[in-house]
């Protein structure tokens, strides 16, 4: 029996900080972890560059990416949805 089981691909909603390359957004995803000794609840932010075909998303907008194959060196991220956002 040849079975696959399809690896999801991870979904991350963030917020787009810079759209001056061309079909490339940068997207700043922000998450809370829970510090291992101390359990305070620490922010950790990380820019993610994303690919947006028609060049249509601005500086603030929120957006929700998905991960995919790799576009070039540092994209492996495309624009799945996306809500004009408070600037």
């Amino acid at each position: 029996m040849d079975t696959k089981i399809k690896k999801s691909n991870k979904v991350l909603k963030g917020v787009v900080t810079s759209d001056k390359m061309d079909k490339t957004i940068v997207v700043l995803v922000t998450r809370f972890v829970e510090h291992k000794k101390y359990g305070k609840r620490i922010k950790k932010t990380k820019k993610y560059k994303v690919h947006d075909e028609k060049n249509s998303k601005k500086i603030g907008d929120i957006v929700e990416i998905e991960e995919t194959k790799p576009i070039s060196g540092d994209k492996h991220f495309k624009v799945i949805h996306a809500t004009a956002g408070q600037v």
